[in-house]
């Protein structure tokens, strides 16, 4: 039997390789296009196996299942037709597991923040997971451009023995390039609930409204990339040891509560994902990080 899929609304695709001219003086402002886009995933579990429930895409958001061996979890790709995302821009995605469901989520490339020249992007992520489910979040690094404004916010609740592990990396300009933040704004907001109880908060902020805000070594010691992992289960103590000695000195590991925490800080992308991928991996007890990650 077909799955119930809801229609797709039409969606001429923008590109966004550069990001729009200022407007001049002596001229009006141009009335910008803005991208919207929704995504909402379900899985259930029929005949041991998880499988896809109900699927709803509209705007810019796409989600692709990748064909994959029948043990392992189905892998939600999420896609940006905008092709990056600037100042009014509107993005969400609601992911729901029922009890015992395993399934892995990733996106189809690095998401690009450009300028704004009004207002922020807005992303918005919100994750269930019934009991004994696990969901792997880990879409791929979020770059800044200079002046971009990004406000992204994530929620997830968690019943009764669900495992979520979570991933979200920022890289501040490409560094290989010679491009470097001197304006702009980051909000990143984080709601983890376990049985109904907050168990992790966190509200981080950069406003380049000074300059040289990275260059704090309370912030990221002139670093260019950072990367927040959350693993929320069972038993994370598990975890500890193996992923302080992958971190190192490239950022500190904690686990208590029921939660294990990593920050890393590099100075650029490549040397962040050096840290990042096996730490992932040794968090997924072996298990490789989606293709899309290695291309």
């Amino acid at each position: 039997m077909p799955l119930p899929i809801s229609m797709t609304l039409p969606f001429a695709a923008i590109s966004r390789s550069e990001p729009p001219p200022e407007p001049t003086e002596g001229t009006a402002s141009p009335r910008l296009e803005r991208t919207a886009g929704a995504a909402r995933i379900a899985f259930k579990r029929t005949g041991g196996a998880t499988v896809l429930d109900r699927l709803h895409q509209s705007g810019a958001f796409k989600v692709r299942f990748p064909h994959r061996p029948a043990e392992d979890p189905p892998e939600a790709v999420l896609i940006n037709t905008a092709g990056g995302l600037t100042g009014g821009d509107r993005m969400s995605v609601e992911l729901r597991l029922d009890a015992g469901c395993r399934a892995v989520s990733t996106t189809q490339a690095c998401e690009k923040i450009y300028r704004a020249t009004v207002g922020a992007a807005e992303v918005r992520t919100s994750l269930s997971l019934a009991a004994g489910a696990r969901l792997d979040w880990l879409p791929q690094e979020t770059i800044l451009f200079d002046r971009a404004r990004l406000s992204r916010r994530l929620d997830a609740d968690l019943a009764e023995g669900a495992t979520l592990l979570v991933v979200e990396a920022t890289i501040f300009g490409r560094i290989a390039r010679g491009e470097r933040i001197r304006a702009g704004l980051f909000r990143d907001r984080w709601r983890i609930r376990r049985r109904g109880r907050l168990i992790f908060a966190e509200d981080l902020r950069f406003d380049w409204s000074d300059a040289e805000i990275l260059s704090s070594p309370a912030v990221l010691a002139c670093n260019g990339a950072m990367a927040t992992i959350l693993l929320v289960s069972e038993e994370p103590e598990l975890h500890l040891n193996a992923a302080r000695d992958i971190v190192g000195e490239s950022g500190g590991v904690s686990a208590w509560d029921g939660k294990l925490v990593a920050r890393i800080a590099a100075p650029d992308g490549i040397s962040l994902r050096r840290v990042l991928i096996p730490l992932l991996a040794a968090l997924r007890d072996g298990a490789p990080l989606p293709k899309l990650w290695r291309i």
